[in-house]
């Protein structure tokens, strides 16, 4: 469920290896050349021959990702893969604008990270993707001609098939040949792939053309063609298959270059991300001169910069002066603008939306938050999911039992006594229609769409396993503090002892409280601000060990802690207090001075608001919710009474948390487990599905398989939710791409499919697929 114990996790700024460890590097290949699932499975095969060597390709990435040993020479994974008949490179970490830059300042040729230009590899996919528009485009041009007098013998003038040869020709010859050389390379290495089925195709239904041509009865003048969508029986003589040659021709560019346009939308997210960083930004050095901009991939640790209005924030660091509301929606989701001020931590890529900020550079480059997440969701889409590796692997051998299954329906026609011409257009429908491209986009066009849709709404999904565990989970089990709590201690009532003010009582606690670091002390001195405005100043300042605190306070001496400070001599109405306050989950503190107690301050860790709909949303989704806390029995009841939990596990400490997710599983559930601090970890890597609080420890979210990026627990739900739908939108897929071919085939076997019709019908699956995926962009 969680990454090997034998990798560490995390970019390595400056190298083509985003992880990497003693023992074990992670690689990431750019492979060039696959046109289909097919492809796909022979650059896998050929990579996990090498010893040690693990590798899954993904064709919609275009990414294959290696595990591998340390010592291996990494110009054998790329040889591996020219020797499988394609182009591989090693490829750089996805770093946001502004991404650690090169040592030296640029790359060779001045290139900063600060500044991305365009690469060499983009520049060619440029270029390939204006000659696949260019090529499309004309073979369109000249196909609909040749297709509208076949199907139309009224248009068939004089010569009307001399001229569709010469407007098929180019369309075969020039508009098709990436299909036929990529089918010539992988034959020379010993593969059939896609291109194979088609290249077969449509030079047999263009050289049966030219056979009828020239050597038979069709070229005669004056000759007519019925078009059928079906077959009928002839000696194929004065069967023209022109039609096909061209329509199919044009029908496959065609839906490639949509496919590969559609594609690109779906990765649009993670390119959103990464392009989501600062360009420059003005930093101010610390000898007090002026201030200074400079590419942002300069800016160092410890550095202070301006943030201005409008302005994004260019690394993740400390507010030190200013105020300001910073939008972060872009990286949350969170729609709402969060209010800054000195001492607040603020996030590289949001943005400025007020006030002059001036901050201190605390991460910056490979180590920010967004570039950490641009990480997270490229490792999601590189991976596969457990159902299309059945997908693949039938793949990987559909293309030869296609080629078989073409030969045989060749010769049962001819077997059976029929005309050549309808056994040979049997065996190209065949070869046209089975192409299995829908297959190898199932996967990995809804996990582009679904994990990129994620992001964007602050949901990081770790890997495709983690879709299916969200399917199977029925009961999540919810940490208190932090996730379903504020984790602040929050000062909620003052009750003074009878004759007592209120707002004095508060006044001298917070007073004698304010040498203290104690966050109960914390919840005192805020809650006394917000109340009375302010405190004396206290001397004599004491802390008594896990008991409280002493202090003069305007000639008095203030005792502030527990009630056994005062020996339990409480007044009876404070005694009650103090008896709800317990029983509501409140801790009570006691404050007097001259031996009495004058006053009971209750401090909680507030609920969150949105906590009680969260726990709604989850039980809508058919999920058990259980509250997991370090707290007595009393306070857990109090808080999962108001969530609307009934199953409570407390008083546990932290390193009982394991065995408590490993109890419920040895019952037989299925558990999602929901923490955000670092004794939350190993239980978060214990559960079926460990979901991290983004706003906690870095230690619980790189124990997790889902990461949610801002505090709200309701977007716990809306992951599970989302995970599922993205699971669902794969399953559609790969049922659409099975059932597609396991219904087409026997038809065209069978002589029923013209093998235009059968080439229009493939284009379409595929299509269908992608925009079937797409459909997660809509997600809410």
């Amino acid at each position: 469920m969680n990454a090997p114990s034998g990798t560490v996790t995390g970019a390595i700024p400056g190298t083509s290896m985003p992880n990497q460890s003693a023992d074990v590097l992670r690689i990431e290949l750019t492979v060039g050349g696959m046109t289909c699932a097919a492809c796909a499975a022979r650059v896998e095969k050929r990579l996990n021959r090498i010893e040690g060597v693990a590798a899954t390709v993904n064709y919609a990435t275009e990414k294959a990702s290696v595990t591998a040993p340390a010592q291996l020479d990494l110009g054998e994974l790329v040889a591996a893969v020219e020797t499988a008949g394609y182009t591989a490179a090693l490829r750089p970490p996805p770093t946001p604008a502004g991404g650690v830059e090169p040592a030296g300042g640029a790359e060779p040729g001045g290139r900063s990270e600060a500044h991305p230009g365009p690469t060499e590899a983009e520049g060619l996919t440029a270029l390939a993707a204006t000659e696949a528009r260019d090529r499309v485009l004309i073979s369109a041009v000249l196909s609909v001609p040749v297709i509208l007098l076949a199907m139309v013998p009224a248009w068939q003038f004089d010569y009307w098939q001399w001229v569709s040869y010469v407007l098929t020709a180019p369309v075969v010859l020039w508009a098709g040949w990436p299909i036929h050389r990529a089918a010539v390379k992988n034959l020379w290495h010993g593969a059939a792939t896609m291109d194979t089925l088609i290249s077969l195709g449509t030079l047999a239904a263009f050289g049966w053309s030219l056979y009828a041509l020239f050597l038979g009865t069709a070229g005669q003048i004056g000759i007519t063609n019925q078009f059928s969508f079906a077959m009928g029986g002839t000696d194929g003589a004065d069967s023209l298959y022109l039609e096909v040659a061209a329509g199919v021709t044009t029908f496959i560019l065609t839906g490639r270059y949509f496919e590969a346009k559609a594609k690109r939308r779906a990765g649009a997210a993670l390119r959103a991300l990464v392009e989501l960083g600062a360009k420059d930004v003005a930093v101010l050095p610390e000898d007090g001169s002026a201030e200074r901009r400079i590419p942002v991939g300069r800016l160092t640790v410890g550095t202070r910069f301006v943030v201005r209005p409008g302005e994004k924030i260019a690394a993740d660091g400390l507010v030190e002066e200013g105020t300001s509301a910073v939008d972060a929606s872009l990286l949350t989701g969170e729609p709402v603008p969060v209010e800054v001020a000195p001492g607040d931590a603020v996030t590289g890529g949001c943005v400025n939306t007020s006030g002059r900020l001036v901050v201190r550079a605390t991460q910056v480059g490979a180590d920010t938050q967004l570039a950490q997440m641009a990480r997270l969701v490229e490792q999601a889409q590189a991976g596969k999911a457990q159902v299309q590796r059945l997908a693949d692997r039938v793949s990987g051998v559909f293309v030869p039992v296609v080629i078989m299954l073409s030969l045989i329906t060749l010769v049962g026609w001819l077997i059976a006594d029929a005309e050549p011409a309808t056994a040979f257009t049997a065996a190209v429908a065949v070869l046209i229609i089975a192409c299995p491209c829908a297959l190898g986009l199932a996967t990995p066009t809804a996990l582009l769409v679904g994990t990129g849709r994620g992001a964007q709404l602050g949901i990081l999904i770790k890997g495709p396993e983690v879709l299916e565990s969200t399917r199977r989970v029925d009961t999540v089990v919810l940490d208190k503090t932090g996730t379903v709590t504020t984790g602040q201690m929050t000062l909620v009532g003052v009750h003074p002892a009878e004759g007592e003010d209120a707002d004095e009582v508060l006044r001298l606690a917070a007073a004698a409280e304010d040498g203290s670091q104690h966050p109960i002390a914390a919840a005192v001195l805020t809650g006394a601000m917000d109340r009375v405005g302010g405190w004396p100043a206290a001397t004599g300042f004491r802390a008594l060990d896990g008991l409280g605190v002493l202090a003069t306070v305007e000639g008095r001496e203030v005792l502030v802690g527990r009630t056994r400070l005062f020996d339990g001599r409480l007044a009876e109405s404070l005694a009650a207090e103090l008896a709800a306050a317990e029983a509501d989950g409140h801790t009570a503190v006691a404050v007097g001075w001259d031996g009495r107690v004058r006053g009971l301050l209750l401090v909680a860790d507030r609920i969150k608001p949105t906590a009680a709909d969260a726990v709604a949303e989850l039980r809508r989704l058919g999920l058990r919710p259980v509250l997991l806390t370090g707290d007595n029995a009393a306070a857990a009841g109090a808080v999962a009474a108001e969530l609307g939990i009934d199953e409570v596990i407390a008083e546990v400490l932290p390193a009982d948390k394991v065995a408590e997710v490993t109890r419920l599983r040895e019952q037989g559930r299925v558990v999602a487990m929901v923490g955000d601090g670092v004794n939350d970890a190993a239980a978060l890597a214990t559960a079926d599905l460990g979901i991290a609080m983004g706003t906690g420890s870095d230690v619980a979210i790189e124990a997790s398989d889902l990461t949610v990026v801002r505090g709200d627990p309701r977007v716990v739900a809306d992951a599970i939710r989302l995970a599922r739908r993205t699971l669902t939108v794969i399953k559609g897929n790969l049922f659409w791409a099975f059932a597609y071919n396991l219904a087409a085939l026997p038809l065209a076997a069978a002589g029923l499919l013209n093998p235009m019709v059968a080439g229009a019908a493939m284009a379409l699956s595929s299509a269908f697929v992608v925009s079937n995926s797409l459909r997660l962009r809509r997600f809410h």
